[in-house]
């Protein structure tokens, strides 16, 4: 069975903010229909940024050939998670996840507080018939003594309540094996995030190779001034092996979605996206676009 592709919204979210409809539109021109959402005002906004209820969103949707497949909740925080479920839950998603953590370095009793918090939201999201799903960035694969952040993450999280979505760029920029990775918890991992990295990038694949220490402590300024946007191109045209991602995503038992996601480009970001479609559905195989 071909997997299924959908596009992270992050990927437009210039576009979305100017002109909403118009680019969800655009969206359903370059052929999407699953789409992944990014909310990063949760506090003030349950839904996913659009300003509208659940239930008028999700017939909006529909008359576009559209679905929300799955959201990212930032902040990812106890007391407002209960009203951000029940917005997803009528939106008719069944996936939500974080979108990015800062792990103190060296801090490993804020990473198992953080784990007891995941585990929490996962049971949150269960009781309504969800998944919630740990997203990584690079940060993940310091090491804290013997441990990387990611095992601690993994070993002290409930597998039937904190699924994985695996993001193979990061995982290449914190110097990992993404497929090594698929194979050690292929049971966890739900959804995948594909992005590329261009062939001249200014920076090395590894961040941790001379970019940022392995023993820095990475919060959101540092992470925000390091990640050059040139590092990043259409999905399908730069260097990372992505047909071999894709075969090995192929033998995940519990996988729903590959994900296209671009976080900058130096192109429209209508044109990006639709540079990447089209790779996708030329270049590649074992995948449904």
């Amino acid at each position: 069975m071909a997997i299924p592709v959908g596009l992270q919204l992050y990927s437009v979210r210039q576009s979305l903010k100017s002109d909403p409809w118009g680019t969800l539109e655009a969206i359903a021109g370059v052929g999407f229909t699953h789409l992944e959402a990014a909310n990063h005002n949760a506090r003030n906004d349950p839904g996913v940024g659009f300003g509208v209820g659940a239930r008028e969103l999700r017939e909006k949707l529909a008359t576009l050939g559209l679905s929300i497949v799955g959201c990212h909740i930032n902040p990812l925080h106890l007391d407002i998670m209960p009203g951000v479920l029940d917005y997803q839950a009528e939106l008719g998603n069944t996936r939500i996840g974080c979108d990015i953590e800062f792990f103190p370095y060296g801090d490993r009793d804020y990473v198992l507080r953080r784990c007891e918090v995941f585990n929490q939201i996962g049971a949150l999201a269960r009781e309504r018939g969800m998944r919630f799903t740990y997203h990584n960035h690079f940060q993940e694969f310091q090491r804290f003594g013997d441990d990387l952040v990611y095992d601690l993450i993994l070993d002290n999280t409930d597998p039937e309540l904190v699924f994985l979505e695996l993001d193979t760029y990061w995982m290449y920029r914190g110097g990992q094996d993404p497929i090594a990775w698929m194979n050690r918890v292929p049971e966890r991992v739900i959804l995948l995030h594909q992005k590329d990295f261009p062939e001249n990038a200014p920076q090395p694949l590894n961040l941790y190779d001379g970019v940022i220490a392995l023993t820095e402590n990475i919060d959101d300024a540092l992470f925000t001034e390091r990640k050059n946007r040139l590092c990043f191109t259409e999905i399908g045209v730069g260097v990372l092996p992505i047909q071999a991602i894709i075969d090995a995503a192929a033998r995940l038992p519990n996988l729903d979605y590959l994900i296209l996601e671009q976080d900058h480009t130096t192109l429209p970001e209508i044109e990006s996206i639709r540079r990447s479609k089209e790779a996708f559905s030329y270049r590649f195989t074992g995948i449904a676009v």
